[in-house]
């Protein structure tokens, strides 16, 4: 089975979750409610994950809604039925191209993945419409069918661009996914802009981890995204991606200080943890950091007192140059004003 982990993303929590961990225990201790506002993949989230505590779960992209909808939403689901529809299209072989195929095949992936992907995805859309799947079905199987991709890509672990060399043939095999349904019965899923949802929600713990330099991740994930939704909309480029005007985060551009003291302004939550690492100006200008700490402790500042706990941390850096001094911070908030 796939577990929730199991994706290439970049910034992604898994080695630190137990930094995170140690520092709600050591600060906080028990809590009722767990807000990841940027969930990204939702790992952070799922760690936490209990059947006594209620986990709040956002993010902008809609294949990683989805996902998180999947692995942590309160929906069952016929576990059978999804079975036997993973064996079925994992012994398929097609031979006819499609828009997925056309599009990406011999680029991402092989022509034959890339045409079987295609199919896949098409079958999901029709079983849906035709009620043979409900929403949460659904769900399992494109997330399982974003996990399998993600495993034979043609890249370095995003999609912002491919590696131009002969593809290899991978096998390509789609798998059930690890959930567990009672630990999501207090679970809340959405799929909207951070600094908006913030207004309707309130928890115990906010944990903020924004995009933070000008990498848009619409950019790195748009196949995803575009297989996710399925509007078959128009290419362009070498990387064929889509317009992603609408998801782009207004935390990777220069209002990103502004946006960020909207959001703790706003927040309702005791406690406030935001993981922000300390690039600074030690990579390209893309790479660089958004909101500076000074502004950071400044925006923080208006809620409580600031505490800063630090980590080593390797990054994923997408095969870039590896930086040994990188460290991963939290910036912790008790929320008194």
């Amino acid at each position: 089975m796939f577990k929730i982990s199991q994706r290439r993303y970049l910034g992604n929590k898994n080695s630190i979750l137990p930094f995170i961990e140690n520092i709600i225990k050591n600060e906080i201790g028990d809590f009722n409610s767990f807000c990841d506002i940027f969930a990204g993949t939702g790992v952070v989230g799922n760690y936490f994950n209990q059947k006594n505590k209620k986990i709040i779960l956002n993010d902008l992209l809609y294949h990683n809604f989805v996902a998180l909808n999947a692995f942590l939403n309160t929906d069952d689901f016929n576990k059978e039925k999804i079975l036997e529809i993973i064996d079925k299209f994992n012994s398929l072989s097609i031979e006819e191209d499609n828009y997925f195929s056309i599009n990406f095949g011999d680029r991402y992936f092989s022509v034959d993945n890339a045409r079987k992907i295609g199919f896949i995805r098409e079958e999901i859309r029709e079983l849906f419409l035709e009620d043979k799947i409900d929403r949460k079905e659904k769900d399992i199987l494109l997330t399982s069918l974003n996990y399998s991709i993600d495993k034979i890509a043609n890249t370095v672990g995003h999609y912002d661009a491919y590696i131009k060399k002969e593809i290899e043939n991978r096998s390509f095999k789609m798998e059930f996914l690890d959930t567990d349904i009672e630990k999501n019965r207090n679970n809340e899923i959405y799929n909207r802009d951070a600094n908006i949802l913030i207004r309707d929600i309130e928890c115990d713990i906010l944990y903020l981890d924004p995009p933070y330099n000008s990498r848009q991740y619409s950019d790195a994930y748009h196949l995803l995204e575009n297989l996710t939704l399925w509007q078959k909309p128009k290419l362009e480029g070498v990387a064929k991606k889509f317009d992603r005007t609408h998801i782009k985060s207004e935390y990777c551009r220069v209002t990103a200080t502004k946006s960020f003291k909207d959001l703790i302004i706003n927040a309702k939550a005791k406690y406030i943890l935001l993981s922000y690492n300390n690039m600074a100006n030690k990579g390209n200008s893309r790479s660089n950091a958004r909101i500076s700490d000074d502004d950071i402790f400044r925006i923080l500042g208006l809620r409580g007192e600031v505490k800063v706990f630090e980590q080593e941390y390797k990054e994923f850096n997408a095969g870039k140059k590896r930086r040994d001094d990188n460290k991963e911070r939290v910036f912790f908030v008790k929320v008194e004003k």
